[in-house]
């Protein structure tokens, strides 16, 4: 007697192999059979017509607060996911030394934009050391598995108080003190050491994240202990292009390369296509290509689509500022829309000029501005790769209207639900080849949805099922994949990455987490926002269609999209073993 039996489904089984049709028996959590199995269980699936894949392991997520509180981590969990990674980019919230819980906060609020509001209210905070921090998540139950990093930033703050916050240069004693709590957390399952190295990534302070500017003996005197325990990755957000250094990348591909091959563990960066450097994606495979060909091992992170700003009425856009438009910041959605739809409502908005009472949002309204020619309609189901001549400028200019007056007009579309994207990154050539090539490398991880995270402007963490819906089914611009290249990826791939080597394909003695997906039904749902934070803090959220069942264990987390009420998901302690 099995636990659970999917009958007749094309399995796309997660090694990479042609999919077969057959079935997935799952007894005690692991899968137990694959191919014609006989018997009996408790719970069967008929998968006629479906695929059958194994559970998707999503490596770059930003639930570090809303697992202390939430057991289901949407909207991660409504595409597929079966065990996620937090604690990515040096930000998270532990450790914490007593009384400096506000520093973290407000370095997550700044750098993910996670309301503090809800942070604040969520968290409770019943940890100081990073040990006490996974035993607190230990003691909670989930929709599906969930392991975490050790932060650097919060690792700093610890060690070096106002002097680690501030970025003053670490002393030897203050590297001898991070490397011992990152080699306690490693030894008390953190799946890795995190960073971040970008200037992008600032707390609301404005102040880069600890560690960001980190000299060599710091990154590579704590990254050792990984090495030394030949256990963890390390990950960070790369220094990239920064102003008039276009050197920063090779920088850091030159240390990274150096400390990957010294301790013997993976090191994985985020890797995007650039506006002011289109083509230097290329090149650092290239150096990627090089330095693991001398002894390293680079993995650099990638996404399934441009990396987005969405622009519109449930979020914000360049009218958001306008004295009219902020007086109306009572009204509900639908009333808010009626009132912009009148003739004189919309003249007196764009003639107005904006009103900013923060120099960022500033910034953000003006890159939106000077972007026309990358803002698109996303529309419902959401299309992540339109040609150029949709964008809001040829338009414009096709139809011989102000591209601001066209703007205003789409907004009002689907009753003010529309959203617009503005594409930010891997989207210089107007189409996602750069994308697919990204993908195509044998050594890039899939990964960047951030879930969790950046919840009032963009909602990534759709991007495995944007994996399947464009690049193995819809796609019409350019070659798609095939549909055991993109499950390994999301599957085996990533999930051997974290050294999580008992998931990520439908083999006997694997765990049982997998996925029954109605292919020819799949897509994103248009994101919207929920304010189902606590303290009622919005967010934005994306669901899909076409899952009809995900399993983690053997038990039925999903059925088309509905949580079961089953909760079989736990913390994962370092690495996993077959």
């Amino acid at each position: 007697m099995f636990d659970l039996i999917v009958r007749g489904g094309t399995i796309v089984d997660g090694t990479g192999r042609e999919p077969f049709v057959g079935d997935v028996a799952v007894a005690d959590g692991r899968v137990a059979a694959v191919g014609e199995v006989e018997g009996e269980a408790r719970e069967e699936i008929d998968a006629t017509g479906r695929i059958v894949t194994p559970g998707f392991v999503d490596i770059h997520t930003h639930y570090d607060g809303q697992a202390t509180w939430d057991s289901l981590l949407t909207p991660t969990a409504w595409h597929g996911v079966t065990t996620l990674v937090m604690g990515n980019c040096g930000v998270g919230f532990a450790p914490v030394a007593p009384g400096k819980q506000e520093f973290l906060i407000g370095l997550m609020e700044g750098v993910e934009d996670i309301p503090g509001t809800a942070l604040h209210e969520g968290i409770d905070w019943n940890w100081e050391s990073f040990p006490e921090y996974l035993d607190a998540l230990e003691g909670r139950q989930y929709a599906m598995d969930v392991g975490t990093q050790v932060p650097h930033g919060a690792v700093r703050a610890y060690v070096m108080g106002e002097r680690g916050a501030k970025n003053e240069p670490a002393t030897p004693g203050d590297i001898e003190g991070q490397a011992a709590i990152v080699k306690e957390a490693i030894a008390a399952g953190a799946l890795g050491f995190s960073m971040s190295r970008t200037i992008v990534h600032r707390a609301v302070d404005g102040e880069v994240v600890p560690g960001t500017h980190g000299a060599e003996d710091e990154i590579f005197g704590i990254a050792r202990v990984l090495g030394e325990l030949g256990e963890g990755i390390v990950e960070l957000a790369p220094a990239g292009i920064q102003g008039e250094d276009m050197s920063a990348p090779d920088k850091e591909m030159d240390w990274m390369g150096r400390l990957s091959k010294e301790i013997q563990r993976p090191v994985s960066f985020a890797l995007v296509q650039h506006d002011v450097a289109p083509k230097d994606w290329k090149r650092l495979l290239d150096l990627v290509d090089e330095a693991n060909a001398d002894g390293a091992d680079l993995r650099p992170q990638v996404s399934a689509r441009p990396n987005t700003l969405l622009i519109g009425h449930q979020s914000f856009h360049p009218f958001s500022f306008r004295p009219t438009y902020m007086a109306m910041g009572e009204l509900s959605l639908e009333e808010r829309v009626a009132e912009l739809r009148k003739p004189e409502v919309r003249a007196q908005i764009l003639a107005e000029e904006s009103f900013y009472a923060i120099p960022q949002i500033k910034v953000v309204v003006e890159m939106i501005e000077n972007g026309i020619d990358k803002i698109f309609r996303l529309g419902d189901p959401p299309n992540y790769e339109p040609p150029p001549e949709e964008s809001l400028k040829a338009i414009a200019e096709r139809d011989g209207v102000d591209p601001f007056e066209l703007l205003y007009d789409w907004l009002l579309e689907l009753d003010g639900k529309q959203l617009l994207m503005l594409t930010l990154l891997n989207y210089s050539d107007y189409d996602l080849e750069c994308v697919r090539e990204m993908l195509e490398h044998p050594r890039t991880a899939f990964g960047l949805g951030d879930g969790g995270a950046h919840c009032g402007a963009i909602c990534d963490a759709s991007m495995t099922t944007s994996l399947l819906e464009h690049w193995v089914k819809k796609r019409t611009r350019g070659p798609r994949l095939p549909i055991a290249q993109a499950v390994k990826k999301m599957t085996a791939d990533t999930a051997g990455l974290y050294g999580l080597d008992d998931r990520g394909t439908l083999e006997p003695g694997k765990k049982g987490d997998l996925n029954v997906i109605d292919l020819d039904a799949l897509e994103n749902a248009l994101p919207e926002i929920a304010t189902d934070l606590p303290a009622g803090a919005p967010r934005f959220i994306q669901k899909a269609r076409g899952y009809e069942a995900t399993v983690v264990s053997g038990e039925v987390t999903f059925r088309n999209g509905e949580h079961t009420g089953a909760l079989p998901g736990r913390l994962v302690r370092g690495a996993q073993r077959a």
